[in-house]
């Protein structure tokens, strides 16, 4: 492993940072599990992370840690392969893990949110005890089939489709944008039926005619691993459909799920970038005194952590909602659409802050940056996230 040696021998300092005492509404579990977290991804995700993004290479062992520290599904139930934990607990986690590195956050939340949870939620009892505990283990990685090369925003439009074959359906389509697909086992696609209804169905490597091409030349996420998957005619068993839900709701309620994560997360993310650029204003030195002596360099930083503290409350109280079923797809946007760009924001002001260093691997503030990008379009647009809360203050749909 060529890793940049400089990078690795830095001990990963990170410490947390938390104004408004907010640790004072979490439990113990809540507490023990970010510990837990943060120990990992400062052990096993900090001393890499910088070399795999610079080779544009998936740190694909970390699969088995993740399993290990209850990152896949932590809110499913412990029998089939998940955490037990609450919603809180799930939005900690993937708030330690971005911190780390978004990409790695998304190997979780996939596997957790987008794989294990429509397969607990909408399969048969068959489908969750053959494929959660494997996922919940790591043993077997999952993928998400939603997104296609001309239906992003607009799912409803997918032409992926399933014909009736006798036992069995045949599947045909693409999809496009897919985390995880060139390293997994199996995915969770979405698909037309002959009615023109959407429906889940669970796809399996190695069926003739299934195809993931892994997608090159990122400039972003270059530490996760984004493919496609490619269907042609696929025979793909019936006992293999998700049999409890149709239409849209079953892809949507997903996404619901993955993005509570991402909203935590990116405060994650936000919280890296505030930490070092603190404590390089300490550090630093011009015209005779430390750099965050000036006004500005104070400015930068108050307004950083200012907006951090926001999107804690946000979250916060997103996650009681989220523990209480009450949590609505509208709110979460809010939270998700919010907290990312504050994120993108605080990368962008803490790039100024570490000056020329800003831009090196030295810091983690690029590495964010530009993973943030990914971010703000996935799993809702930033501009679609605005949308649906419109349309849920107004009762008009701006779509289309």
């Amino acid at each position: 492993m060529s890793q940049d040696s400089r990078h690795s021998s830095k001990t990963d300092v990170y410490e947390g940072h938390d104004y408004y005492l907010m640790d004072e509404l979490l439990s113990e579990d809540h507490l023990l599990a970010r510990a837990a977290v943060r120990d990992w991804v400062k052990q096993e995700v900090s001393p890499i992370i910088e070399d795999y993004a610079n080779r544009a290479a998936c740190p694909t062992h970390l699969f088995k840690g993740l399993a290990e520290i209850g990152a896949f599904g932590p809110s499913l139930p412990a029998e089939y392969g998940g955490g037990g934990m609450d919603e809180i607990s799930y939005g900690i986690i993937m708030q330690e893990l971005e911190r780390g590195d978004s990409g790695i956050r998304s190997m979780a939340s996939v596997q957790g949110s987008l794989v294990m949870y429509p397969i607990y939620k909408f399969g048969s009892e068959e489908q969750r005890r053959k494929y959660l505990p494997k996922l919940g283990s790591g043993e077997f990685i999952g993928c998400f089939g939603l997104t296609e090369p001309d239906h992003g925003s607009n799912p409803g439009g997918m032409i992926t489709n399933i014909k009736d074959d006798g036992d069995a359906y045949i599947l045909n389509g693409a999809k496009m944008w897919i985390t995880n697909s060139p390293v997994a086992d199996i995915a969770v696609v979405w698909a037309k039926d002959e009615e023109g209804i959407i429906r889940g169905i669970i796809v399996e490597k190695g069926m003739k005619g299934f195809s993931a091409p892994e997608i090159h030349g990122k400039w972003s996420l270059r530490a996760s691993v984004t493919g496609e998957l490619v269907f042609e005619d696929v025979r793909v068993p019936k006992s293999n459909v998700l049999p409890n839900v149709k239409g849209l709701k079953g892809p949507l309620s997903c996404l619901s799920k993955a993005r509570y994560g991402i909203a935590w997360g990116a405060i994650g993310a936000a919280l890296d970038c505030y930490d070092s650029a603190l404590r390089y204003s300490k550090e630093r030195e011009q015209f005779g005194k430390k750099i965050g002596q000036f006004q500005l360099t104070q400015k930068k930083l108050a307004e950083m952590i200012t907006e951090i503290t926001k999107a804690q409350l946000l979250t916060w109280r997103l996650g009681v909602l989220a523990n209480e079923g009450r949590a609505t797809p509208a709110q979460i946007s809010m939270a998700k659409r919010n907290n990312v760009a504050m994120a993108i924001e605080i990368a962008r002001e803490a790039r100024q802050i570490h000056g020329g260093m800003g831009i090196t691997s030295e810091y983690p503030i690029m590495r964010h940056s530009m993973n943030l990008e990914s971010v703000i379009t996935y799993e809702g647009t930033h501009d679609v996230h605005l949308l649906i809360t419109g349309m849920d203050i107004t009762g008009f749909n701006a779509f289309g």
